[in-house]
C-alpha cells in the first residue's frame, strides 16, 4: 500500500511538472497553426501574382504546406521533451525509399514544374521539339504533356525528355519562312523561269511583300538546273499558302512551257566483237 501511494505521488508530482511543458506546447501549436495558414496565404498571393500554372500552383502549395505541418509538429513535440531525432530519421528514410522507387517520376516531375515555370509553350501552342513530338499542345500536366499531332493523333510526351529537349513553338512567331526547289531543263532560260515563278508568288494574296520572296540556282544537278523558291507568309496562312503555292507555280512553268525534267540516264552499248569469216 505504502508503494502504491508513493507511486502516484510521484505521478502527480511528474504531471504537475509537465503542465507547463504542455501549455507551452499548446500555445505553440496554436500560434503555428495561425502563421501556417497567413504564410500559406502569402505565398498563394505570390503566385497569383507572378501567373503560375493552377496545376504547379496547387501542387507546391500542398508541399508546402506538408512540409510547414511537419516542422511544426516536430517543434511542438520537442518543447514537450520528446525525442525528435526519431520523428527525422524516418521522414529521411521515407524519403529516400520513395526518391529511389520513383526515380523516372522525379525526373518527369522535375521537367514538369521546369516547364509550368518558365512557360517555353502554353496550352493551344503549336509545337515541335528534338525529341520527336510535334502538334497542339492539350493539357500541361506534372508529368506528361499531351500533344495533338496533324494526323489527329493524341502523344502524350513525358516531362522529362520534353524539357530538355530544342522546341521549336511556331505559334510565338507572326510569319513562317517556306522554301521548295524547283527543277528545270539546262535549255530553259533561267532567268525566265525566276520571272514567272515571282510573278505566281506576287500574284498570291497570302505571300508577303516583306521579307521579299526570292528564286536563286541552288546547284546544277544531273537532271536540269535547281532552283530554291522562298517565300513568307503569316503563320495562321500557312498551311494552306503552302499546298496551293507549289501547284499554281507548276501550272505557271506547263502555261510558260517550260519543263520540269525528269532523271534520265544515257545508255552506251559498245560491241568489241569482231566477227571473223
Amino acid at each position: 500500500m505504502e508503494n502504491f501511494t508513493i507511486g502516484i505521488s510521484v505521478l502527480i508530482d511528474s504531471i504537475f511538472a509537465a503542465i507547463p511543458r504542455i501549455a507551452i506546447s499548446m500555445i505553440l501549436l496554436f500560434i503555428g497553426l495561425y502563421l501556417v495558414r497567413i504564410l500559406l496565404k502569402i505565398i498563394a498571393n505570390r503566385f497569383e501574382k507572378r501567373d503560375i500554372e493552377m496545376t504547379l500552383r496547387g501542387f507546391l502549395l500542398s508541399i508546402i504546406k506538408v512540409c510547414l505541418y511537419i516542422l511544426l509538429v516536430i517543434t511542438v513535440a520537442a518543447t514537450m521533451g520528446i525525442q525528435t531525432t526519431i520523428f527525422t530519421a524516418m521522414f529521411a528514410s521515407a524519403g529516400l525509399a520513395i526518391g529511389l522507387a520513383l526515380q523516372g517520376s522525379l525526373s518527369n516531375f522535375a521537367g514538369g514544374v521546369l516547364i509550368l515555370l518558365f512557360k517555353p509553350f502554353k496550352v493551344g501552342d503549336y509545337i515541335g521539339s528534338s525529341s520527336g513530338p510535334e502538334g497542339t499542345v492539350e493539357r500541361i500536366e506534372l508529368l506528361y504533356t499531351t500533344i495533338t499531332s496533324d494526323t489527329g493523333l493524341m502523344l502524350v510526351s513525358p516531362n522529362g525528355p520534353l524539357a530538355n529537349a530544342v522546341i521549336t513553338n511556331y505559334s510565338q512567331i507572326t510569319s513562317r519562312r517556306f522554301e521548295f526547289l524547283v527543277d528545270i531543263d539546262y535549255n530553259t532560260n533561267i532567268k525566265e523561269a525566276q520571272e514567272i515563278i515571282l510573278q505566281t508568288l506576287a500574284s498570291d494574296g497570302n505571300v508577303l511583300k516583306e521579307p521579299a520572296a526570292n528564286v536563286y540556282v541552288k546547284n546544277l544537278g544531273n537532271k536540269g538546273v535547281e532552283l530554291n523558291v522562298r517565300l513568307w507568309m503569316n503563320k495562321e496562312d500557312y498551311w494552306t499558302t503552302v499546298f496551293r503555292i507549289q501547284q499554281n507555280v507548276k501550272n505557271a512553268l506547263d502555261q510558260n512551257n517550260i519543263r520540269i525534267p525528269f532523271p534520265k540516264t544515257d545508255l552506251h552499248i559498245v560491241n568489241n566483237s569482231n566477227k571473223q569469216e
